[in-house]
């Protein structure tokens, strides 16, 4: 075979080597035969096996995802719990009515938060000898600061009768209120299980100290007294008309009532106190608080109470002022009165100068203890709406006499 020329084979090419080495041997073939005898690795990929790539790439897809979720969720979770953590320590002013919160750092109200470390060294770690009192919120001790400034720490008891809710509520309540016959609260504490109030101290303790007191009695003459009355009377004004809110204490009493060393008269402790809003004029509960022989009878009874409960505990106070004696234990050897009707009787009998403490009668002022007794038994009048407003019972007070339109002493 030499040159060029062309071979046809019909069949299978079964074997070449009988063609000259020398020559070059071209093969045509149809490109149909070409891809049926390819090689395997160029051939289509089977459909199930695309199937089962595809269903690991979502699987996979999936679980990536779920876990990026889980991660999310877990970190969440970790900075909400560390938020109510941190929630705990926060004061209670910053947990109550946003109406009420505690508005600016500049804010001169605002209240100091002190640590225990320092109340406690303040009060010798809270040493007998410093104790003021106690009462149904717990003890009372007398502080020190670094500075020298005196302090009354107000300790929460843990098997108080009254707890954290009412603890809250008196820094609530007291944190905004400016008047000089309120006492004043200067911070708190709450650390741990530890939860004080820390007031300005009250060098002279509270009333009942003084007017129930058998050699104190003398101390306070009628002008001191008279004094102090009407000081107690503005407070109250203050609280039921003339703050932002219309505040009720439900738990004024003697031992509530503070003396500073000039003898000033502040209203203290309002963890039973409640807010009014604007038109409300009264609520009702199934809880009765307050202190038996102040309590005015439909809130005994029936649970309402209002501003005019106030002006009830008010005026059994001002006939404890006068009188030097207790509402609830009262007895006379003449009668089986309490204290409220005693008191009735000796006014209604032309009287009413025997109410005052014996050795101040020689040096009062008559007009102003009749005066006294007489708006005392219009505050203690047995329907709310016969007793008096207290902006009534101020003006009466700065006014010589009682008119008629004011109210008639009950019959």
């Amino acid at each position: 075979m030499n040159g060029s020329g062309c071979l046809l084979w019909f069949g299978d090419l079964m074997d070449i080597r009988t063609v000259d080495e020398s020559q070059d041997l071209f093969v045509r073939m149809a490109v149909s035969d070409l891809t049926v005898q390819s090689i395997p690795e160029f051939t289509s990929r089977p459909a199930g096996s695309n199937k089962k790539r595809q269903t690991i790439i979502v699987v996979v897809s999936i679980l990536s995802i779920l876990v990026m979720v889980i991660l999310i969720l877990a970190i969440l979770y970790g900075r909400r719990k560390n938020k109510r953590s941190r929630v705990k320590k926060i004061p209670a002013v910053q947990t109550i009515d946003e109406e009420y919160i505690i508005e600016s750092q500049d804010d001169d109200t605002e209240l100091t938060a002190f640590s225990l470390t320092k109340i406690s060294k303040s009060t010798n770690d809270f040493a007998n000898d410093k104790k003021l009192g106690q009462g149904g919120f717990g003890p009372v001790y007398k502080g020190v600061l670094d500075d020298g400034r005196e302090i009354a720490v107000k300790r929460l008891s843990k098997t108080s009768r009254q707890g954290i809710g009412e603890f809250k509520n008196e820094v609530k309540f007291i944190a905004k209120l400016q008047h000089r016959n309120l006492v004043k609260l200067l911070g708190y504490c709450i650390q741990g299980d530890e939860n004080m109030l820390i007031y300005e101290y009250m060098p002279n303790k509270s009333l009942d100290s003084f007017i129930f007191d058998k050699i104190k009695s003398s101390i306070l003459g009628w002008s001191d007294r008279f004094r102090i009355i009407h000081g107690i009377a503005r407070g109250l004004l203050y609280l039921h008309q003339d703050s932002r809110f219309k505040i009720v204490h439900r738990d004024l009493k003697t031992s509530n009532i503070l003396l500073d060393v000039d003898m000033i008269p502040k209203i203290s402790d309002f963890g039973l106190a409640r807010m009014f809003r604007e038109h409300e004029n009264e609520a009702n509960t199934n809880n009765v608080v307050g202190t038996l022989g102040y309590i005015a009878p439909e809130y005994a009874v029936d649970g309402i109470f209002s501003e005019k409960s106030d002006v009830f505990s008010f005026g059994v106070l001002v006939l404890e002022i006068v009188s030097g004696k207790k509402n609830r234990g009262f007895s006379h050897q003449n009668d089986s009165d309490n204290l409220l009707a005693h008191a009735w009787r000796l006014f209604e009998e032309g009287m009413a100068m025997e109410l005052l403490v014996a050795h101040m009668r020689e040096s009062c002022v008559a007009s102003e203890v009749l005066r006294s007794i007489h708006i005392g038994l219009l505050c203690v009048q047995h329907f709310a709406k016969d007793r008096p407003t207290m902006s009534s019972v101020v003006l009466m007070f700065d006014k010589e006499g009682t008119s008629d339109d004011r109210g008639k002493v009950p019959t």
